[in-house]
């Protein structure tokens, strides 16, 4: 979604959803910037380390546009592994937030 359209408010409403609900949520991003602006954000890198709580019900990406694919890959399979369940993110709701037309990844040789 475009810049401005309430996507880190959406974010941060369903953040306290959840854990109102007395549920386990992480708000992660690829920055230390963007992650600033999420209720309890912190970067991906800082939050995937171990021990992981494993109990979570919802983890939110906010700028998964900056993250590069191989990155969400790494997480479903380390989830997948960490929590034993053969399915997607472990079974875990992942929610991914972002705005293509802002900020792209870094790729190793990349052209663009």
């Amino acid at each position: 979604a475009p810049a401005g359209t309430g996507k880190t408010f959406l974010v941060n409403f369903l953040l306290a959803k959840v854990r109102l609900d007395g549920c386990i949520s992480l708000a992660v991003a690829s920055s230390g910037i963007a992650a600033t602006l999420l209720t309890g954000g912190l970067t991906v890198h800082s939050t995937f380390k171990l021990p992981l709580n494993l109990q979570m019900c919802l983890i939110v990406i906010d700028e998964c546009t900056m993250s590069h694919r191989g990155a969400l890959v790494a997480v479903d399979r380390s989830l997948i592994d960490l929590r034993g369940k053969d399915i997607l993110m472990g079974g875990i709701t992942v929610v991914l937030a972002g705005d293509f037309r802002q900020i792209l990844p870094v790729v190793q040789k990349g052209t663009k």
